[in-house]
């Protein structure tokens, strides 16, 4: 099984968990994005470690691992965690991110290809081979071969979702790759992808070795793109901020490690007790 039908299949049996245990991934979510209460930046990296653990706890047939920022230099792809099926042994990377409604980076096209290759075609490109030829070109060799996980959050509304782009979906769909120049907001042009309805399905920002690495690449949004997702909580589910939690951090960064390994046995047995309510293994 290779790493993207790997991850195709992991993000399957998570979707039936959150389907079968809402409350699971709720609670979860809850917990990250109240870190932003702490720090607008916070969530971000929490995401990272809280996935792993949401994994490992409730998911019985995958292991994961949280990789680590200091590795990212050494990092063969984009990734934040691994995770490994324990079944079939297969392992992929994942990247995690935790944006807001709205755009969303799906690769940062660390070896600047993908904008310079669109720039060869001088223009729209309309015509069906050339934008096969496009795909299969070695500079769009890692489109779809990025396994990323958005956890996406609506503030104002308190509500949440995890989206996962279809890759091979946006690949089918697209009939036209327009240039699109400088404006609202942006110094640099973008080649939009649309579909036959003339609807937006993702973009390649700007790619030259002087880019911005957070702003070059290839996006798309969770609004404008929306029939390119598939949520794994089956649409926006409510989420509140756990108080408690953040009482429970600043406690924690001013209390000795006896005190977190008390505490943490409290927890252990709260999340053995969450999961013998939702009926799964110990």
């Amino acid at each position: 099984m290779g790493k993207t039908s790997a991850y195709k299949d992991f993000t399957r049996r998570l979707t039936l968990l959150v389907s079968k245990h809402p409350d699971l991934i709720t609670t979860t979510l809850s917990n990250i994005f109240t870190m932003r209460l702490i720090g607008n930046k916070t969530h971000g990296d929490l995401a990272e470690i809280a996935i792993a653990e949401f994994i490992n706890q409730y998911m019985y047939d995958f292991r994961s691992i949280h990789v680590g920022k200091d590795l990212y230099r050494a990092k063969s792809h984009e990734e934040d965690i691994k995770i490994v099926n324990e079944i079939t042994e297969a392992e992929f990377p994942v990247s995690l991110k935790a944006y807001g409604d709205g755009p969303l980076q799906l690769s940062t096209d660390k070896n600047f290809r993908m904008f310079p290759r669109l720039e060869q075609e001088k223009g729209v490109v309309q015509n069906r081979k050339k934008i096969q030829r496009i795909f299969a070109d070695p500079a769009f060799t890692d489109f779809g071969e990025i396994n990323v996980l958005p956890l996406i959050y609506d503030e104002k509304k308190l509500r949440c979702n995890i989206f996962v782009f279809d890759y091979d979906r946006a690949k089918r769909r697209t009939v036209r790759i327009a240039r699109e120049e400088a404006g609202r907001g942006r110094k640099h042009p973008v080649y939009r992808f649309y579909d036959s309805d003339g609807d937006y399905i993702c973009e390649v920002r700007y790619g030259d070795a002087a880019a911005n690495a957070l702003q070059r690449g290839l996006w798309t949004h969770t609004k404008n793109g929306l029939k390119y997702f598939d949520s794994i909580t089956n649409g926006w589910i409510d989420y509140s901020h756990n108080l408690v939690l953040v009482k429970l951090f600043s406690h924690a960064l001013v209390s000795s490690q006896a005190g977190h390994s008390s505490a943490l046995e409290k927890i252990k047995e709260d999340i053995a007790l969450l999961k013998q309510r939702s009926g799964l293994k110990q």
